[in-house]
């Protein structure tokens, strides 16, 4: 009876063996022709490829769950903007000073919209100050409110604007919001629960209760914006919750940087959202109530940029290299999160030695250590180029602002890390405004008190060196 086990064992081995090589090999093969034809990063090509064959059924495996970007598939199927209104004016012309009209033509190239004159731009802080004006924006409202934020919490601040939004929908104003599907509450959001309890509008974006389907860190809208009658947009990176009113003392405080916009480029907004909500419910917003002619209320030219893993992939991205490309004398921008690529770090060492002052804004400690790590291990080349690295000293400050030559500027929802750039769909507005970009500036300098030298860097032990670099592997994914 014995003899017999290990004769069948040897025979079912023998089949295995027989079967699996040869299925492991097309499988390796599938993968190899996949990689070659899907993955544009040479590092990323040649890791899955061999994986594929060193270990074809697990690789294979992995791949399939990981390696395939079906984030860019599926963005693919949102609409496009629409165009102008038939009989609609023309934009304000917007002349720039000659040392910006390359960077003015090649963010017209990347962003297929155009600059635009007329614009107002105010900033706010905080919650504190953001979430006063924005609901007293909502309380005037007459025609349309559209609302999209990451992060929308049913805590006092939420609470008070899904009233002012149900307020605005019972004295006849049209109102749409979105939230992110996970950003604010993942499988059961308690504030889309009570906007639908309350009779509004309202949408996840790309959520779904089946985790096979749902895309857990990928495809987010990231994008923080409030239209009021078509007219007015609230964007920056304010989400809505308590941690961002420092007068409530919350127990983990995010302070932030929003900002009003009146103006022509609100237009440029207001099809952002459109597309949002077009892909989200499926019907389209027409009308003047959502785009009416706006008539000019400022000295700023603006024009919005919108990034995502779709036909805008790294847009944001290719303007910020672009700015950084072309600027003549300063470079300063403040970011929660930084971690950017390679080529982003390579333009901004090229800027420090060619004499372009570099100050880059980063927070003491961020709301994720995982990140403060990676950052650490990645910043070191920037430091030998001569760019200036600043800690910001807490609370965590959660701004999002980037200033050129002392008059370009760029803010809204973007991070400086893979995931804002490719991964989720972002919303920035470009600014050319000299006494705005001297607010800002500003704003950047008062946090310009610490900082991040080499021998910061080098006095680290080398057990956190080595996590700090291991981390930093997960560059793509933080």
């Amino acid at each position: 009876m014995e003899h017999e086990i290990y004769r069948w064992i040897g025979i079912l081995t023998s089949i295995r063996s027989d079967v699996l090589a040869p299925v492991g090999l097309v499988l390796a093969v599938v993968v190899t022709v996949h990689v070659l034809m899907r993955k544009r990063e040479v590092g990323a090509a040649i890791g899955w490829i061999g994986l594929a064959w060193l270990s074809p059924l697990l690789g294979s495996t992995l791949y399939v769950m990981f390696g395939i970007n079906r984030v860019s598939r599926r963005a693919r199927r949102l609409p496009v903007l629409p165009g102008p209104r038939p009989g609609a004016p023309p934009p304000p012309v917007a002349e720039v000073p000659d040392a910006f009209q390359p960077l003015k033509r090649a963010v017209e190239r990347i962003s297929g919209l155009p600059l635009v004159a007329g614009n107002r731009i105010e900033r706010y802080r905080h919650g504190d100050e953001a979430y006063p004006a924005m609901l007293a924006a909502i309380g005037e409202a007459q025609t349309s409110v559209a609302l999209s934020s990451y992060i929308m919490r049913d805590d006092d601040s939420g609470r008070a604007f899904a009233e002012a939004l149900a307020a605005a929908r019972s004295r006849g104003v049209a109102v749409c919001v979105l939230i992110d599907g996970i950003g604010s509450g993942y499988f059961f959001p308690a504030m889309y629960r009570r906007l639908r309890g309350l009779g509004i509008p309202a949408g996840l974006f790309m959520h779904s209760a089946l985790p096979w389907r749902m895309p857990f860190l990928n495809l987010r809208t990231h994008k923080k914006l409030l239209l009021i009658d078509g007219r007015v947009g609230f964007v920056g990176g304010v989400n809505i919750a308590d941690e961002n009113v420092m007068a409530k003392n919350p127990p983990e405080p995010v302070r932030d940087s929003h900002f009003r916009i009146d103006g022509p480029v609100v237009g440029q907004l207001a099809q952002a959202f459109w597309r949002d909500w077009a892909f989200v419910k499926g019907e389209d917003l027409e009308g003047p109530a959502w785009f009416p002619e706006i008539p000019p209320a400022g000295p700023s030219l603006a024009r919005v940029v919108t990034s995502g893993p779709d036909a805008d992939i790294e847009k944001i991205e290719f303007v910020v290299l672009e700015a950084v490309a072309t600027a003549r004398r300063s470079v300063r921008f403040a970011t929660p999160y930084f971690l950017p690529s390679e080529m982003l770090l390579t333009a901004l060492g090229l800027a420090a030695m060619r004499g372009v002052t570099v100050d880059v804004i980063i927070p003491q400690a961020s709301n994720h250590r995982v990140v403060d790590w990676a950052t650490r291990a990645h910043v070191g080349p920037l430091l030998e180029a001569g760019v200036r690295i600043w800690l910001d000293r807490p609370p965590f400050d959660h701004s999002k602002l980037m200033v050129v030559d002392e008059a370009w500027c760029f803010v809204g929802s973007a991070n400086w890390d893979s995931r804002s750039f490719r991964l989720n769909f972002e919303l920035n507005v470009e600014v050319y405004d000299p006494d705005f970009a001297a607010d800002l500036d500003t704003l950047m300098r008062a946090k310009m008190e610490q900082r991040l030298t080499a021998d910061d860097l080098n006095s680290r032990g080398m057990a956190v060196r080595l996590r700090d670099a291991g981390v930093r592997l997960l560059l793509p994914y933080l």
